[in-house]
Parts: structure tokens; C-alpha cells; sequence
């Protein structure tokens, strides 16, 4: 396992630094990183902070698993970088071809494509740092951009959020006031969460940064394949706040309950359970406190966050004791939210200095994302989790724009519901899609957990029976097979 300490990573990123100055690298000719997680991505992008020169790190899916590059091309044509890195050029050999015509710099840590413009790592590393690296650092402001993150995608084209210092820099003193008990022990993190996201990138390796903590980059992922590789880090390293989404801890949670040596060594140090991006049914949040229970005697506290790309994440935190999921906390420091009536919910808007300027060189996208008042229009929806103690925190909602209506005429509220089908079936699926837009009824297209699925569900016909109150189709037969 490589490791670098703090002293040393700061040697190198200077002279990392140094060189993206001499290339004359800028806003106009950002740094893109192609690759996954790993120690030189972590190097590049603090060199890139240190020389006020923006970096773009972007989801491996759209080089390795895109068939045409459409997005990954429609990207570099939206950024002209100046420079693009991949740890290895034989996987991402297709996804360089594809971009051949934007002319950038292409940097490798090893070039088993043997693609004969590539320039490596190592010759970046050898450059020797100058005046030019401080006067870098003095030049930065918090209007200075760090960061392009893409959004997803996954219904138009990807969309570059304007991530300032200013932006990094506030949401961690604000973390840093919700949460001082990370300034007693030694922050430890077993971290898989892609740094192309803002949840893993943001948050949580600059919430390592501010404290001086310890990083430990998990190579598992939530699926079948890789979980494995989480299971045998935890049983290594104890962290003191866990982070993952709900499908992480699905995957997760049947390796905890069965083998009491892991839960030992997970819970050992743990001061904190965190999940975000999506709502927790209530059964893993049970689930994971009884596994705490028996591992330590006590409860381990579990809490949320809510907020987006284009806030650097956090809006919302709960920095109170927390019963059940689903409470995404009060406003951050600094932040402040309006809330507009939409049916039984409430449409959440946000204003703050961690909010982005806006979209890169997209002036139309930019205008359209903020109301007359200033406020983001951030499309998120929320109810309160007490409508007469506004302290007791807000409960995410759903995605306005995910909702939708059968031909019937009935409204289907798609995050409360994901959520109910998960807790109703668990713990057989890790996820679910709820569809049936211009359809008489409902679509659930879903995930198995397989190890819950071969244990306790083979040859089994369910039926789900949904709560009356959500106003929907009542009934949805699915039946798993081993």
C-alpha cells in the first residue's frame, strides 16, 4: 500500500504546481483528469489549488464505458483543457483517440498504449519549483475557480458548476462549527466515493484536508464485484466517520452482521455514520445501530446532509440526535433557504457563499438557474420533519422534476416512494427505479442484494402493499428466484 505524509505530498505538489504554470494552463486551459481515485489524481488536484489553475476530474464511466465518447468529447469541447491526465493510457487509449483533435497535453503515470505523444508523470514531478509557484498562491482569491464538476448527465448533457475556493473553503469551516468533535482524535476515512462527485471530492477529501486527516482511498464500490475489496479495508482500518449512500450500506450490511471480528474493527473508533444522496430506509438504519449495539455496547449516532454540486455540497446538516432517517438537518452556517408551497410539500431554494456563479460558458444555463431574489433553484423538494418545531430539521422529499402522473390522473411522489418500497422489501434490493410516466400504473425496476436475496428469498413469490396515503396504485407483485 503506497503512502504519502503530509510533508512530502507537499514537496511534490509544488513541483507539480510548477509545471502545469509553465504550460500556461489557466480557467481557459484547465487540467482534465480521466482517472478514478487514486494518489497521483489526489496530487494533481491539490497542485492545481496551489497554482489557481481549475481542475476537472470526470466520471471513468464516460471514458470506459461510453461507446461513442459523445459526452466525454461534448465535454472537452465545453472546457479546451490544456492539459489531460490518465494513470494508464491502455484503458483510456479509445477515450484519448476521441480526443485527439482538442490538442491537449496528454500525461500518464504509465503508457502501455505506447501512444508516442504522451508525456509522464514523472517528468512533471522532476520540475523544480519557482517564484512563480508563491506569487500562484498570493494571486488567489475566493473568486479564483477550483473546480469544473460535471453534473450527471443522465437526462441532457452534462452541465461544468463553477466551484470556487470561496466555495471549498466555506463549507468546510461551516462542517467544522456543525462538527467540532473532529478536532479531537484523528480524523480516519475509508473512502471510496469517486472525487468526480462533489460528495466524495468536496466534502469529504477536503474534509480530510482542513483537519490533517488520515485518507485511506478504498478501491470497493457498492456492487456485487467490489464490495469485497471495502469488507477486507474495514477489517484493516477502523475509521472515525463513515461515509456512503444507501446502496453502499446495503451492500455492506449483511458482511457486518454475519462476521463479528469485521463489525469489531469497524466500530472500533467510529464516532460518526453518515449517508447522503439519497434517502436511508428506516430498516437499515435500524439494522446498523443493532450491529453497533452488540459490537460496542452503545449506539454509534448516524446523521444526513443535503445539498449539491452547485453548493460544495453541504446546505443542510443535523448536528442533533438523530431516531430515524430520512431528516436532513437546518441550514449550514452562512446559508439560508425559501421555501414555496408545491402541494403537500414545500420547494426548497438556496442562498449562500458556497453557491456556485454559475455554469462554465453557459450564460442561458446560468440566468435559469437562479430566481429574481438570488436564490439557486436547487429543484429539490422537502417537508418538515416537525410542521410545529421548524428546529427539528427538514425531511428531503424527492426531486421535483422526478415526479410525475399516470394517465389516470394520480400523482406519483418518486422519493418517498423509492424509499417505501426499499424498507417494505428489504432486505432484498440495494436500489430501485420507480417509472409508469403516460402509463395506467406504476414500473418498479429494481436491484437484488444478492447475498439476502440467496439466503432468505429463493423460489419466494412477494407481494408489496403500499401505504394507502401516497395516493397511488396499491399493489406491485415481483417475485425473485435463486
Amino acid at each position: 500500500m503506497a503512502k504519502l505524509t503530509y510533508e512530502h505530498t507537499r514537496l511534490l505538489v509544488n513541483a507539480l504546481a510548477a509545471a502545469l504554470i509553465e504550460r500556461g494552463l489557466s480557467a481557459d486551459r484547465p487540467l482534465m483528469i480521466l482517472s478514478g481515485n487514486a494518489i497521483d489524481h489526489a496530487l494533481l488536484m491539490l497542485a492545481g489549488f496551489t497554482a489557481g489553475i481549475p481542475i476537472a476530474p470526470i466520471s471513468v464511466a464516460y471514458s470506459l464505458q461510453s461507446q461513442d465518447h459523445g459526452k466525454l468529447k461534448y465535454i472537452a469541447e465545453l472546457l479546451t483543457p490544456g492539459l489531460v491526465y490518465v494513470s494508464d493510457t491502455g484503458p483510456f487509449a479509445r477515450a484519448l483517440t476521441a480526443l485527439e483533435t482538442h490538442g491537449a497535453e496528454i500525461v500518464a503515470r504509465r503508457n502501455t498504449a505506447n501512444l508516442t505523444s504522451t508525456t509522464a508523470l514523472e517528468d512533471l514531478i522532476k520540475t523544480q519549483p519557482t517564484r512563480a509557484v508563491d506569487e500562484a498562491v498570493a494571486r488567489i482569491d475566493g473568486e479564483t475557480i477550483a473546480k469544473f464538476l460535471f453534473t450527471s448527465g443522465s437526462t441532457d448533457l452534462p452541465k461544468a458548476v463553477i466551484n470556487t475556493h470561496r466555495m471549498l473553503t466555506v463549507n468546510q469551516q461551516a462542517l467544522a462549527q456543525v462538527w467540532p468533535f473532529v478536532t479531537e482524535d484523528e480524523l480516519v476515512l475509508v473512502d471510496w466515493l469517486p472525487w468526480s462527485h462533489t460528495f466524495g471530492g468536496n466534502h469529504n477529501f477536503n474534509l480530510v484536508l482542513r483537519h490533517a486527516g488520515t485518507l485511506y482511498i478504498d478501491a470497493g464500490k457498492p456492487v456485487p464485484t467490489l464490495v469485497e475489496h471495502t469488507v477486507r479495508n474495514l477489517a484493516e482500518v477502523s475509521p472515525t466517520i463513515y461515509f456512503n449512500v444507501p446502496a453502499g450500506f446495503a451492500a455492506l450490511l449483511p458482511y457486518l452482521e454475519k462476521d463479528t471480528a469485521l463489525a469489531k474493527s469497524f466500530f472500533a473508533k467510529l464516532r460518526l455514520i453518515f449517508y447522503a444522496r439519497a434517502a436511508l430506509p428506516q430498516d437499515l438504519w435500524l439494522r446498523l445501530e443493532a450491529i453497533s449495539v452488540r459490537a460496542t455496547g452503545k449506539r454509534v449516532p448516524m446523521t444526513s446532509s443535503w445539498g449539491a454540486t452547485e453548493t460544495a455540497p453541504a446546505v443542510t446538516a443535523a448536528h442533533f440526535a438523530l431516531d430515524r432517517a430520512g431528516v436532513i438537518g437546518i441550514p449550514i452556517p452562512g446559508l439560508q433557504l425559501k421555501l414555496l408551497p408545491n402541494g403537500p410539500r414545500w420547494e426548497v431554494r438556496v442562498k449562500g457563499p458556497n453557491v456556485t456563479p454559475g455554469y462554465w460558458r453557459s450564460p442561458d444555463l446560468t440566468a435559469a438557474a437562479f430566481d429574481d431574489d438570488g436564490f439557486y433553484r436547487i429543484g429539490d423538494a422537502v417537508r418538515f420533519a416537525d410542521p410545529n418545531d421548524p428546529a427539528k430539521g427538514l425531511i428531503y422529499d424527492g426531486r421535483l422534476t422526478e415526479d410525475f402522473k399516470l394517465t389516470t390522473g394520480t400523482w406519483v411522489h418518486v422519493g418517498a416512494l423509492r424509499v417505501g418500497v426499499l424498507a417494505a422489501v428489504s432486505p432484498a434490493l440495494q436500489d430501485a427505479v420507480i417509472a409508469g410516466e403516460r402509463h395506467d400504473s406504476m414500473r418498479i425496476l429494481a436491484w437484488l442484494n444478492p447475498e439476502e436475496v440467496a439466503a432468505n428469498c429463493s423460489g419466494m413469490e412477494h407481494r408489496l402493499t403500499l401505504p394507502p396515503s401516497r395516493d397511488i396504485p396499491l399493489s406491485v407483485a415481483t417475485s425473485w428466484m435463486r
